[in-house]
């Protein structure tokens, strides 16, 4: 791993500030998407696969004023499995005390350096994984997922088609509807969710810093002072749901037609009931079962470190960590939106 540490030449006196100036990286807000919103650490180092068990369960029942019936129906189970594959993600660093001395005259401490630089490379692989799998060809993160839901924005009533001159209010009645039809699909309107929003920062930037709701002959929830954001955010609010508004600019021109992908997902589930003694969901009691609508497990919460002396006083530091890829158990749970930033 290179590290270029030149010499320099300063003027005396001069003062040189301790700080240094850090290229900064976009920390990307993907992982909301997971249930509990982080990796799970549950896979062992050399798990290849990870499997969950499926049951589908068809009801049917009789109904008569008598009991003379001799053919009765029965509860129909199909149990069937599915899959994931995992992946081994390492980096290697290495260097010896030339290479430390050097980097300590800019005052860089170069072991924590390599370190966090290799934790950096690994976590942004994670997140690639997360949203577009190691092989999108097997369905692999969230962006492959089989069975999501796509949609194209289309035009508002002006005929606009692009975020930056869409009208903002139809623009939030466009994700309020989606919001709705994921709800309808996962059973639960009516239920406390939370709903994760995941786009590039100048698609949904738009929606919160610019997009203000316009005033028209007929009152609009927050017009005249709530960007879209705003509007969403409290007419979800009153319906008992949370929205959460993330970002990664790894989604630009990654939806249909070059244009920028939007993730509506609903991370979790919460178990349909009824405040009643007579509950059509009560197999749904039955356990162990799984409220997460997306996963993503990993061996452990953070990498591995190796280190190795190598002859002539370096070391061989090799960071590696197990993750599986974005894995969306439930893809009615999952909307993948595309919009035209701009013409």
């Amino acid at each position: 791993m290179a590290g270029i540490f030149p010499s320099y030449a300063l003027v005396n006196p001069s003062m040189v500030l301790p700080d240094l100036i850090i290229n900064y990286q976009q920390a990307s807000g993907a992982f909301a998407t997971l249930g509990s919103r982080n990796p799970r650490a549950m896979l062992g180092p050399v798990d290849q696969y990870v499997y969950m068990r499926v049951l589908d369960i068809r009801t049917d029942v009789t109904g008569s004023q008598t009991n003379n019936g001799n053919q009765l129906p029965s509860v129909s189970m199909d149990a069937r499995m599915i899959s994931v594959p995992s992946y081994l993600f390492r980096v290697r660093a290495e260097y010896d005390h030339h290479d430390t001395n050097h980097a300590a005259a800019w005052n860089v401490a170069l072991p924590e350096a390599q370190r966090l630089g290799m934790r950096q490379a690994i976590f942004q692989q994670l997140r690639n994984a997360l949203l577009y799998g190691v092989k999108p060809s097997g369905g692999e993160g969230l962006m492959n997922t089989q069975g999501a839901t796509t949609v194209t924005l289309p035009a508002d009533s002006n005929g606009n088609t692009t975020v930056v001159t869409y009208d903002a209010g139809q623009l939030g009645q466009f994700l309020l509807t989606e919001i709705q039809a994921m709800m309808t699909r996962t059973m639960q309107m009516g239920r406390k969710c939370r709903i994760v929003v995941l786009g590039p920062q100048r698609t949904l930037g738009q929606m919160e810093m610019v997009k203000v709701v316009q005033l028209t002959s007929y009152q609009r929830a927050g017009s005249g002072t709530a960007t879209i954001t705003g509007q969403v955010g409290a007419i979800l609010s009153d319906a008992n749901v949370e929205i959460e508004w993330a970002y990664d600019d790894t989604l630009v021109g990654r939806g249909a037609g070059g244009t920028d992908a939007v993730i509506i997902a609903m991370p979790e589930l919460d178990r349909p009931e009824v405040n009643s003694t007579i509950n059509t969901n009560e197999f749904a009691k039955l356990s162990p079962s799984t409220d997460a609508n997306s996963l993503m497990l990993c061996d452990m919460v953070a990498p591995r470190e190796i280190p190795t002396p190598i002859p002539g006083g370096a070391i061989d530091v090799v960071s590696e960590l197990r993750s599986t890829p974005g894995w969306v158990l439930r893809p009615e749970s999952l909307t993948i939106a595309s919009m035209a930033y701009s013409a």
